[in-house]
């Protein structure tokens, strides 16, 4: 592949659009635009075809990679549905959008496409297996090994955050998600007004989750108990992947992996508790290097496949 060659990457989620150009190591130019759930998916694809009339260099692009936040079939580059946006069951985005772009298009799902981000330009490049988990409103999940995406049987995939943590139905996504742990904080203050994490609240203008760290920044005693929770479910299910996938890696991303070595060092500790002692040393968990970017940075990788294959 020539230094030269633009390919274009983007990530179509519930509350955001990012289309970016780059090269195969970097990102040239990265637009975001705000999603309104409500406008439904034909919204979205206008405001994609307006964004690429705003891209730079937009016409020499090779390839387009896609990350969607949803099940898909990757084969055939359809969307199988969106749990946020309506208007894209079974919809042929691949065929739709090199129809309209005359270029190659290849699709997945944003984890996994989170996940090769990682692996090739992030904290995973030096390994050979690498698992991702993406925690953010809801929870995800990609695993790749040797360069390359693992593939379920369509439309399946590594949905940890469906792994049931009970026979009563509870998965790690009812207990984790972000709104879920909104849900914790606004329960334990509810009975607790003269807390910190009450204090804390009332200057908040965003989800509770947002309180979290700086609470915990402070030492909090409550914050530390409400991670506590979260991370005693979080290390059980990422027991599951030792036992399954044996990574070398494992990189948490989305918004609490914000919270950094408040949410590294307890889940370090308490995952040993659900592994057996056979597969110890246990992989390394990290947080993500790519942030907010990682969905385009992946997505721009995936279309490299295309040229490289």
């Amino acid at each position: 592949m020539q230094p030269n060659t633009k390919l274009a990457g983007i990530e179509i989620g519930g509350t955001k659009l990012q289309i970016c150009v780059g090269g195969p190591e970097s990102i040239l130019q990265l637009l975001r635009f705000p999603i309104r759930p409500n406008d439904g998916a034909e919204a979205i694809r206008k405001q994609m075809m307006k964004g690429f009339m705003e891209v730079q260099g937009f016409d020499f692009v090779e390839t387009i990679g896609i990350g969607f936040g949803g099940p898909v079939d990757w084969q055939n580059g359809i969307i199988k549905t969106s749990h946020q946006v309506s208007g894209w069951a079974d919809f042929p985005l691949r065929q739709w959008l090199e129809n309209e772009t005359g270029k190659k298009v290849v699709i997945d799902n944003d984890a996994n496409v989170a996940a090769l981000a990682e692996a090739k330009q992030g904290i995973g490049k030096t390994f050979k297996r690498v698992f991702y988990i993406t925690i953010g409103s809801g929870i995800g999940g990609g695993f790749v090994v040797d360069g390359k995406i693992y593939h379920g049987r369509t439309p399946g995939e590594i949905e940890i955050g469906h792994v049931r943590l009970s026979k009563n139905g509870q998965t790690l996504e009812s207990a984790c998600s972000g709104w879920a742990v909104d849900e914790k904080i606004d329960s334990f203050i509810s009975k607790n007004q003269d807390s910190l994490l009450a204090k804390l609240a009332g200057d908040n203008t965003g989800p509770s989750a947002n309180i979290l760290g700086p609470a915990l920044d402070q030492n909090d005693q409550n914050a530390k108990m409400i991670l506590a929770i979260i991370v005693d479910d979080l290390a059980f299910a990422l027991s599951h992947i030792v036992h399954l996938l044996h990574p070398d890696i494992i990189v948490v991303g989305g918004g609490l992996s914000l919270l950094g070595t408040h949410l590294l060092n307890p889940l370090r500790a308490q995952l040993p508790k659900y592994v057996m002692e056979a597969f110890y040393p246990l992989p390394p968990i990290e947080t993500s290097v790519l942030g907010e970017n990682v969905v385009p940075i992946g997505a721009i990788e995936l279309g490299k496949s295309i040229l490289e294959e």
